[in-house]
């Protein structure tokens, strides 16, 4: 199943679109794509080495006319909105003297199983777009892309994201954009008319639901109409599952642990299961856009979500964007709040592009502080950097400066689909079940379980 709810809101940011696609069910980003031209000898059998550091920094003037007529061919998913990213490229012109050719591309599983067939042909472009976490291991980056372990400015990326894009220890990616963070959007507003503080603990947090209901409003506001916004509860606990047992993603892969069985791992089905004497009694014909729209007016106090969503409250409600604040699942120790993360995508590139240094100087550009407030100004961040160092506008939302405090604590959590390749696609529908209390958290764990074994088969896991 593929999320699609941004294109609604006119706001789909690259990055989030990439995560969002992983959340939903586990397909990658890519399509098909119409003709350009390619790197001038297949990417399989290129030997080439990245240089140490890239030929031209990207704050170096005498870089401006060094590429000229030099041109990047470029592959973007077709729904990606470009205003930042083609003021990023007028800038590389103008600094550098290097054109980016854009190529667009269907996104699922078909554009998928496209990018897989032009790596293996030699017929991709210079620099792509696609998936961080376990998808990037199927497309077997050592054979076909660029290393950017050894480059300097690659140093500076937040360990999450270098283990989201990285396989068997080598970095591949640059990312995309922003993070993004699974939790629970709040209406800051209404937590100051019911004089509720945030919750540090599950127990707390339900507290907090049961007084928003006694005050006549939702406690959790439920959108199951769109059954891929039931999965929020289940997904975002990720931190608290590792936090008790940091083996969790290693064992659950290896076919080592269940979820039925897990401590840990079962009580974020029984947090979702608990969550459902909380919801609005239409939660089944509710869909996305009428939550957004309640958690804006304070008709809800809580809406499991991801926190790229605040660019909806921003679209659709500007009044609002200030009263919404982001927490992530609250866990049973008070002592430890965190939060699960969703990386961005990367940009990677071809192993034997058409003009390496190009290349090497286009990608980092995309690493600096420049670069990434020439795009805030055409859009702004819907969560933090990943590159340690980058400042976030003064005008950031108020919920972002939420999601950077976990960041700032080491508080955070790679959501699963970034540590394993295991995932179940029927999960909406399960979590759709249990969090409307038509199936229990036991039983819905059993399920799920019993779902991702069937692709754990299919990709010939060792273990299962």
């Amino acid at each position: 199943m593929h999320i699609s709810k941004w294109k609604k809101a006119g706001i789909l940011v690259l990055a989030m679109a990439l995560s969002l696609s992983a959340l939903a069910g586990c397909s990658g980003s890519g399509g098909e794509a119409s003709s350009s031209a390619a790197a001038d000898q297949p990417a399989a059998e290129s030997t080439a080495e990245p240089a140490a550091e890239p030929a031209e920094t990207a704050g170096d003037d005498a870089g401006a006319t060094q590429f000229d007529g030099a041109e990047i061919q470029f592959m973007i998913d077709k729904d990606a909105v470009m205003d930042g990213h083609n003021a990023v490229f007028a800038a590389m012109e103008e600094k550098f003297g290097i054109k980016t050719a854009i190529e667009v591309r269907m996104g699922g599983g078909e554009g998928d199983n496209i990018i897989k067939t032009r790596l293996a042909s030699g017929d991709i472009p210079d620099v792509f777009v696609y998936n961080t976490g376990a998808l990037l291991q199927a497309i077997s980056p050592a054979d076909y892309l660029l290393d950017l372990t050894d480059y300097a400015w690659a140093k500076d990326f937040e360990d999450t994201y270098v283990a989201a894009a990285s396989v068997d220890g080598r970095l591949y990616g640059v990312p995309t954009g922003f993070s993004e963070m699974g939790g629970v959007l709040y209406n800051k507003k209404t937590y100051e008319e019911l004089g509720l503080e945030i919750p540090k603990t599950w127990e707390e947090f339900k507290a907090n639901c049961q007084a928003a209901k006694d005050a006549g409003k939702v406690g959790i506001i439920g959108a199951y109409k769109d059954d891929w916004t039931t999965q929020l509860i289940f997904l975002a606990d990720e931190y608290n599952v590792v936090a008790g047992d940091p083996n969790f993603p290693a064992d659950f892969t290896a076919n080592k642990a269940k979820y039925a069985t897990h401590e840990f791992a079962l009580r974020s089905w029984q947090k979702l299961s608990e969550g459902a004497e909380f919801l609005n009694e239409d939660a089944m014909a509710t869909t996305h856009d009428v939550a957004i729209q309640m958690l804006a007016t304070g008709d809800g106090i809580h809406y499991p979500m991801l926190s790229g969503h605040l660019s909806t409250v921003q679209q659709n409600y500007p009044e609002a964007i200030n009263d919404i604040g982001v927490m992530g699942i609250p866990g049973d120790n008070a002592d430890d709040m965190g939060a699960t993360v969703w990386m961005p995508g990367g940009f990677y590139a071809n192993k034997n592009p058409s003009n390496l240094a190009a290349v090497e100087t286009w990608l980092e550009f995309y690493t600096t502080q420049e670069c990434w407030d020439i795009y805030a100004e055409k859009i702004q961040p819907p969560g933090p950097y990943v590159i340690k160092g980058l400042k976030l506008p003064d005008d950031v939302y108020p919920g972002v400066k939420d999601i950077q405090a976990y960041f700032d604590a080491g508080k955070t959590a790679l959501a699963l689909e970034f540590a394993s390749p295991v995932k179940g696609a029927s999960a909406p529908q399960i979590c759709q079940a249990v969090g409307s209390g038509l199936t229990t958290a036991e039983d819905g764990a059993k399920q799920y379980d019993a779902d991702v074994e069937k692709q754990a088969i299919q990709l010939n896991l060792a273990g299962w």
